[in-house]
């Protein structure tokens, strides 16, 4: 039996969610996959922070959180270590890093996945903002340093669309990538299908939790971009950045807009769209009317989905969950059974 000690940085919805499954699913996993993961180390910035190197019960610590909002009545030999005082001086053999997406610096996850990597410890991220903005440099210190870095969780949640683009079709010659990445913004427009005006439909997915307060970085397609730049860099090779990818997002669409779609037969969506031009790889992220033939356009609600159009397979679409914090947190156990399996 392998033992791997993690170190949570940020235990918001996606930590709990990870948490949960080690709770309620540890042990099987263990039996079969001959992998235990035990949590000893939990630093969020609102939450606090708690160290036992003999492990941490992950029930205990979410109903420290659930009763209390915080850590604080959580038994631990350290407490009130910061994020880099928690990832060097753990004996953590993997960093989960979870803290809040940036995605015009990458920070403050970036200098806590640097911090992981120099202390030759692997990381697994559900985070865009450090693997769309310096993903080379990150994937060059973990090959100079022995260790790995996981990413699955950082496009499409849990549902394994760069495992999928990565290794089962890394033989078939992906040409083009097309997405529905942003699981608000095709709330949205499944909304404004059924005849909510957009700001309504906004309005709804704010109260439904889809949208944020200020949801800027979905409805105009910012989150979508990073996406766009993970799937190009990941899965083409490509080296680009943000301001590489041709961005537009959906606030400007109207009800003319869409019942002129629904008179031809087509479907708003926003669409990630990474593909091979001359010999270049670019990218976009545009509102596009599919055809409702088309295996995306029949895509509702918040539920994301992609197509590899291959040069051996033709196209192959992937549909799944692209939120929620199980379905985040089951991203992070299958980095971690990777990294076990390569091990």
């Amino acid at each position: 039996m392998d033992s791997y000690r993690l170190a949570l940085i940020g235990f918001g919805n996606v930590g709990q969610g990870f948490a949960e499954i080690l709770a309620n699913r540890g042990e099987d996993l263990a039996q079969r996959y001959g992998a235990q993961f035990q949590i000893v180390a939990v630093c969020d910035l609102l939450k606090g922070s708690v160290y036992d190197p003999q492990g941490v019960d992950p029930a205990v610590l979410l109903t420290a959180v659930r009763t209390h909002g915080s850590l604080d009545s959580v038994g631990a030999p350290r407490r009130g270590w910061d994020a880099v005082q928690t990832i060097e001086g753990s004996n953590a053999d993997v960093v989960v890093e979870l803290s809040y997406t940036d995605l015009q610096t990458g920070q403050p996850a970036l200098d806590h996945m640097r911090a992981a990597l120099e202390n030759g410890k692997h990381v697994v991220t559900t985070n865009k903002g450090p693997i769309a903005l310096h993903y080379q440099e990150l994937m060059a210190l973990a090959a100079e340093k022995g260790v790995q870095v996981g990413v699955e969780g950082t496009v499409m949640s849990g549902t394994p669309a760069l495992r999928l683009g990565r290794e089962q079709l890394a033989g078939a010659g992906i040409r083009r990538i097309q997405g529905i990445v942003n699981g608000t913004t095709n709330y949205i427009l499944t909304q404004m299908e059924a005849g909510a005006p957009y700001a309504d439909a906004l309005a709804d997915a704010q109260e439904r939790g889809y949208a944020e307060a200020d949801p800027t970085g979905d409805v105009e397609g910012y989150d979508a971009a990073g996406k766009a730049v993970i799937l190009a860099n990941m899965l083409m090779g490509a080296g680009l950045t943000m301001a590489d990818v041709d961005r537009k997002g959906i606030s400007g669409l109207t009800p003319e807009d869409i019942a002129a779609a629904a008179s031809e037969g087509e479907r708003w969506k926003l669409i990630a769209l990474v593909e091979q031009v001359n010999g270049e790889v670019r990218a976009s992220v545009q509102p596009r009317r599919l055809p409702v033939s088309h295996p995306l356009a029949s895509v509702s609600g918040a539920t994301n989905a992609v197509t590899y159009s291959t040069d051996l397979l033709g196209d192959v679409t992937l549909v799944g969950p692209g939120a929620g914090r199980k379905e985040t947190g089951y991203a992070l156990i299958g980095d971690l059974l990777a990294i076990h399996q390569t091990n």
